[in-house]
């Protein structure tokens, strides 16, 4: 018993030092920041950068211009052609007589527009011809008509113009039919090439609100109408307004032109001109009217139908109102 005394002291005075330590040990703060000194840092790149401006010099680079030429001409030219063709054998039950009919159309038309000058150039050929069984050849249409018209601008729709028209036929026209109706045995001819024939000059003021559209007052107007054949008089008791025995015959007049040129559709065009001619020193009875109008209808890129007709009141050839019309379907060629 005596002999265990002093281990168990050393024991419990050995554990109340150490238990001091541990206290002590935990109250210990430790300073991190002094552990950065430690730190390693990543190498750097080992290649020198060198920093320069940007300087910016301009250069000029070679550029070749493109070969562009501006037109101001704008055309368009129409033709047609139509043909139609009938037979019959002499027994047909239903009766008939073979013919056959040729028609053709030509329209070119030019314009020059350069502000502030127009100039206008239009070309209408029309001719057309049948024959029937038993019968000679017979026209079934006939027309020559050139436009030329000059015009500088005055304002956004008024123009000053001058221009120049001629109008007449390809070959002679014959009357078949007498005065009372009856059918004239022998046709007599009525008119031919410049039998008449019509030049006009005329100076005025036109009128342009849209480009299909426009409307001319010429107010200095001459006329020259030409019969070179001087034996017609004796079938056309008028001679077209020009004095027996004479081949021209010269008026001044004040003439009212209206035209329309207009695609009413993508494949339905109309073309149509107006014509008053005023004479000055003949009554007002003596005033003409003339209408032409050509309405195209486009079936397929070549294949179209027209339909063409004119209206005319002029005391010098008849002294009531003549008209023709014609419907047919052929072949048509616009460009562009």
């Amino acid at each position: 018993m005596q002999k265990t005394a002093p281990w168990v002291f050393f024991l419990l005075f050995s554990g109340i030092i150490l238990s001091a330590k541990a206290q002590k040990t935990d109250t210990l703060k430790i300073d991190t920041a002094s552990l950065n000194k430690y730190r390693i840092e990543p190498a750097r790149n080992a290649l020198p950068v060198i920093l320069r401006p940007v300087q910016l010099v301009p250069q000029q680079l070679p550029v070749n211009l493109l070969d562009y030429k501006i037109s101001y001409w704008h055309k368009s030219v129409i033709f047609g052609l139509n043909f139609s063709q009938s037979a019959f054998t002499s027994n047909y039950s239903a009766g008939g007589i073979s013919a056959i009919a040729l028609g053709s159309n030509f329209d070119y038309k030019a314009e020059y527009n350069k502000k502030p000058l127009d100039f206008t150039t239009e070309t209408n050929l029309i001719y057309g011809i049948s024959k029937n069984q038993g019968e000679g050849s017979r026209k079934t249409n006939d027309r020559i008509f050139l436009d030329n018209k000059i015009a500088t601008q005055l304002s956004k729709k008024w123009s000053f113009f001058g221009s120049l028209t001629f109008e007449s036929q390809f070959s002679g026209g014959y009357n078949y039919t007498n005065p009372d109706g009856t059918n004239a045995a022998n046709p007599y001819l009525i008119s031919d090439f410049m039998s008449p024939g019509y030049l006009t000059e005329s100076v005025g003021f036109e009128y342009k609100p849209v480009k299909y559209f426009d409307l001319r007052f010429g107010t200095g107007t001459a006329r020259q109408t030409f019969v070179l054949d001087t034996t017609i008089y004796k079938n056309q008791s008028g001679n077209y307004g020009v004095p027996i025995d004479h081949k021209i015959y010269n008026a001044l007049a004040v003439q009212v032109v209206a035209e329309i040129d207009k695609d009413l559709s993508k494949t339905v065009h109309i073309n149509a001109r107006y014509a008053l001619f005023i004479p000055y020193i003949q009554p007002l009875a003596y005033t003409s009217h003339r209408v032409d109008a050509t309405l195209t209808a486009k079936i397929s890129r070549l294949i179209a139908m027209t339909a063409n007709a004119t209206l005319l009141y002029d005391k010098n050839t008849s002294a009531s109102l003549q008209g023709t019309e014609g419907l047919a379907l052929g072949v048509i060629y616009k460009f562009p």
